[in-house]
């Protein structure tokens, strides 16, 4: 895509926002165009997520500590030497892992799972900048069916809104990293070379902390 502009003040960058709604895919993408290293999610490579998404409240913690150790492996990556050669697009925020434990652990295992996280999260380097994306429940119910991964296909609309609730709550105090707001409602980066031409311009014209495109979150933040 010729004459876009450049992101160069961005060597590592972090996409989060809920189930469904196109990190991966925008990830990708946005790697392909800058020639940057993928950091990706590996979902498969949990042991325990097919039976948390069959007994959520059975599997919860097993399935965040692996997730927990998983996300500290690949992060290390980022810090090892000649890894910014080339910029890093990764489709995940280390610290989603406690959105996830304060939303599925109960309050004795969340205690656990604070004491572990605690002594993790000093290794783990902030990103440059967040893409918090975002969508409502029904869309990203429809996203997840269209997609087809079966053991997600159980995924109740009510567990959406409360995980979509829970960024909100999340980034209205973030401040590890400047996070641009996106949403993706009607805005398709991914599909629309037009949508994907004018994320780029933002994100290249981007200089704050914070930033809402097309959001549908009024939450301002902290």
């Amino acid at each position: 895509m010729p004459n876009m502009p450049p992101l160069q003040h961005f060597r590592y960058i972090a996409i989060e926002g809920p189930i469904g709604v196109g990190k991966s895919t925008l990830a990708h993408k946005l790697a392909a165009h800058l020639g940057a290293d993928l950091l990706l999610e590996q979902p498969q490579e949990n042991p325990f997520l097919d039976r948390f998404y069959e007994d959520m409240s059975g599997y919860a913690f097993q399935t965040q500590l692996a997730f927990l150790f998983q996300r500290v492996k690949q992060i290390q990556t980022v810090a090892q030497p000649g890894m910014f050669a080339n910029a890093v697009i990764s489709d995940f925020l280390f610290e989603k892992d406690a959105i996830f434990a304060r939303l599925n652990l109960s309050d004795d295992e969340f205690r656990l799972y604070s004491q572990i996280y605690a002594q993790v999260a000093p290794q783990v380097r902030e990103p440059d900048l967040v893409i918090w994306l975002q969508a409502a429940p029904p869309t990203l119910l429809r996203r997840i069916h269209y997609r087809a991964i079966p053991m997600e296909q159980g995924i109740a609309p009510d567990y959406l809104q409360r995980l979509c609730d829970a960024y909100v709550e999340y980034f209205h105090g973030y401040d590890g990293a400047p996070v641009f707001a996106l949403g993706t409602e009607h805005f398709n980066p991914v599909d629309s070379d037009v949508d994907f031409a004018v994320l780029l311009e933002r994100l290249a014209n981007f200089r704050g902390r914070r930033e809402f495109f097309n959001s549908h979150v009024e939450t301002p933040f902290g």
